[in-house]
């Protein structure tokens, strides 16, 4: 299924008193977020090697639930190429906030990276799809987790890990992952065609460091097409559910090259695709 989301209105000018408000509200905001940071449990897990790829390796992740006794079901949070950061902390809140457990799993840091935008391989997709199924592993044995309603989002280089994680030859139903999210993700056709699980994607389409482009090219190639849905933001960058100013980030791209990679929030596309992400996870692990 493909969708296509249209034009996003510009915010209008705040007056002063305005202005005043709005600080005292990010100040409110920031002093919650502490306080839910605080309550982050950090967990450790093991991700089993993956011959010629990655040695076995002990993971850190911190963990968010929501209020009560469980069991609810649980998303393993894959960051970027950039290593875990505030706006992964903040989805994790956002999750824990819907009714789910979310584990944050680290897996640069573990392994002694502070990020890998300019050489990706450096921890490579097949190494993080061995820390998803360690993280489900360690979810299966607590309590507050429903072992059998698991399910992962990606957010870039683990968008990507995503894709890889979900094919057939990936096994995460019998780890109890239901379902996948992935944001701007690196799609490779034909490698990605075998997705077994349901499968949303979120990309923009002016995203010049993972082109939608590669996505559209396989939705043609997909064995279970029924199992994975697109949507596409016309004027919407990588990174665009990122609530911060314009940035660039030098970052190797589909074309080989490092270069300059546009990062630009598009609030529509962002309220849109957090819409669209509760309602898939509403759906296929309520």
């Amino acid at each position: 299924m493909h969708a296509e989301t249209g034009g996003i209105a510009t915010p209008r000018t705040e007056d002063i008193a305005m202005n005043r408000v709005a600080v005292l509200l990010v100040a409110t905001l920031s002093v919650a977020l502490g306080a839910a940071a605080a309550r982050a449990q950090e967990v450790q897990f093991a991700a089993a090697a993956v011959p010629g790829v990655a040695e076995a390796a002990t993971i850190k992740g911190r963990v968010f639930k929501p209020a009560g006794n469980g069991p609810f079901p649980a998303i393993v949070l894959l960051h970027g190429c950039g290593g875990p950061g505030a706006h992964h902390q903040a989805w994790a809140e956002k999750l824990a906030s819907w009714g789910y457990v979310a584990l944050v799993a680290d897996s640069f840091g573990s392994r002694g990276k502070s990020g890998v935008c300019q050489n990706p391989m450096a921890v490579p997709p097949p190494a993080r799809v061995a820390d998803v199924a360690g993280a489900a592993r360690f979810l299966a044995t607590q309590l507050y987790v429903a072992r059998d309603r698991l399910a992962v989002i990606g957010f870039s280089h683990g968008g990507w890990t995503a894709l890889k994680g979900a094919q057939a030859s990936g096994d995460w139903a019998a780890l109890g992952i239901r379902s996948v999210v992935a944001y701007y993700p690196y799609c490779t056709a034909p490698a990605d065609r075998r997705i077994a699980l349901p499968f949303l994607i979120l990309i923009g389409d002016k995203d010049d460091w993972t082109p939608a482009d590669r996505c559209r090219a396989l939705m043609q190639d997909l064995e279970k097409p029924a199992l994975v849905e697109v949507v596409y933001y016309p004027d919407a960058t990588h990174a665009f559910d990122l609530a911060q100013p314009t940035s660039w980030v030098q970052g190797v791209g589909s074309d080989g090259r490092t270069t300059a990679r546009k990062l630009e929030y598009d609030r529509g596309a962002a309220r849109d695709a957090e819409a669209r992400t509760r309602a898939f996870f509403e759906r296929t692990l309520r």
